[in-house]
């Protein structure tokens, strides 16, 4: 699996605190990836996706 985040963040915190070892907040406020998923941690990254309230985070 291949995560990015998109342009359009509101900075919820949703992603961060459900799979923070993939997802943390950046300097400017906004969700960053900080490592692409290991398989262990796939489920909580499509968790964070499909939670996602403004559906910028992509996996591939």
């Amino acid at each position: 699996m291949k995560v990015t985040i998109i342009e359009g963040c509101i900075s919820c915190g949703l992603c961060t605190s459900t799979c923070p070892e993939v997802f943390d907040m950046g300097d400017d406020g906004t969700a960053k990836v900080i490592a692409q998923p290991e398989p262990s941690q796939e489920a909580c990254v499509s968790e964070a996706a499909e939670g996602c309230p403004v559906a910028v985070i992509i996996t591939e």
